[in-house]
């Protein structure tokens, strides 16, 4: 097994852990890496933060998702960086050092799961784990020019994973093709589901939310799918705004992660990088009036949103408002482009629902990626029409 040269700083620093698959299945053949948020015993997690590593033991056990796909032939080449304790948007890690954004050298590749993508975009594997939150599979995808999946809340099992905020906590892949996009579903997921495809919904104030170089980069290819799959039909999924459902994502979020991460932080002198020991902070601090006006508006987002889905119906719109931000964009900048972002993203993490993006078009040589998602649960049917979608689109199938 020769050794990967990793040219994009994507793995973790130190030693490679790596490990040969433990059966031959429909993975063989497959190279893949995992964000250092899973376990792989005997291996350190170290959760991108060197203080979470110097008060953490090395993993007793792997976890299940990570030897799933080990029994199915693909071999383990790495562990990949992450954001610290995965809370930030960028990819920016200032212990590790921050993944190059293959795609656009000069823009950062995008988080928390920047190493996995970065490993995928570059070509070191042919697949990677990463996990999504508000945003974390799904946006460096975009950023990074790769098909990537946030599955349906509780589809795959997140044990042997370090947590942020459980109840929108979701692992989730990188391919460079929609045809192994959907093999490792077909690994990773539950049988059955229903079957998507009936209408497709175009979101309208996530179009309007994109920058318009963005929407009209991305048009083209809604053109085609309404070619193939029929015309869209436009409806309003979020009469309140995007800046209400960041606003609300954020609270219950930040929330879930004091919960979990607190005691450790608060007993603990940790070290943090940019931005993110001001996230735990603000969460320590932050009124519980706020978290409890967000669980209100998921009941509500959830109410709406998986009716409308029910059907087969899947939603169609930007992944992201923008491409990946400069290497040169300041925090206070970083935190206009997470609103603006994170409202978007919020929208399948709230109903717990799947969401694909496909890389199909490019900003000022940047790639920007659409999204389709569905009702929870039809992941396995979302996948197949991913692929489909793909080959209308001329996309890797």
């Amino acid at each position: 097994m020769s050794a990967i040269n990793d040219t994009v700083g994507a793995f973790v620093p130190g030693a490679r852990v790596e490990l040969d698959p433990l059966a031959a299945g429909r993975l063989s053949g497959r190279d893949f890496a995992v964000k250092d948020l899973f376990d792989v015993a005997g291996a350190p997690t170290t959760y991108g933060n060197p203080d979470w590593a110097r008060t953490h033991p090395p993993a007793v056990a792997t976890a299940p998702i990570v030897t799933a796909l080990l029994q199915e032939g693909a071999r383990l080449r790495g562990k990949t960086k992450t954001v610290e304790l995965a809370y930030g948007l960028t990819g920016e890690n200032v212990w590790h050092g921050t993944p190059l954004n293959p795609r656009a050298p000069n823009r950062f590749p995008g988080g928390s799961s920047c190493g996995s993508a970065a490993a995928v975009a570059a070509g070191l594997v042919d697949f990677a784990l990463g996990s999504d939150t508000g945003g974390s599979v799904r946006i460096p995808a975009s950023f990074c020019g790769l098909f990537g999946i946030r599955p349906s809340a509780g589809a795959v099992s997140l044990a042997g994973a370090r947590p942020l905020a459980p109840s929108f906590d979701t692992p989730g892949w990188f391919a460079r093709s929609a045809g192994l996009l959907a093999e490792i579903g077909e690994v990773l997921l539950p049988g059955g589901g229903e079957s998507v495809g009936g209408v497709l919904l175009r979101a309208e104030e996530v179009w309007m939310n994109a920058i318009p170089e963005v929407a009209e980069a991305l048009r083209p290819a809604l053109e085609l799918l309404e070619d193939r799959f029929g015309r869209t039909i436009g409806v309003r999924l979020m009469p309140e705004g995007l800046d209400t459902a960041y606003d609300h994502f954020r609270a219950v979020q930040a929330e879930e992660a004091w919960a979990a991460l607190g005691g450790w932080v608060a007993s603990t002198e940790v070290r943090f990088g940019p931005g993110v020991g001001e996230r735990f902070a603000a969460a320590r601090e932050m009124d519980p009036a706020l978290a409890y006006a967000g669980r209100a508006f998921r009941r509500r987002m959830q109410a709406r949103l998986r009716p409308m889905l029910a059907g087969g119906a899947v939603l169609v719109y930007p992944t992201s408002p923008c491409p990946a931000p400069l290497l040169s964009t300041n925090q206070e900048e970083q935190a206009e482009l997470r609103a603006a972002v994170m409202g978007v993203t919020a929208i399948a993490s709230f109903i717990g629902a799947p969401e694909i993006t496909l890389p199909v078009g490019t900003v000022a040589g940047a790639p920007v990626g659409l999204s389709l998602t569905a009702a929870p649960g039809r992941d396995r049917a979302l996948l197949a029409f991913a692929r489909e979608a793909a080959a209308v689109l001329n996309l890797p199938v």
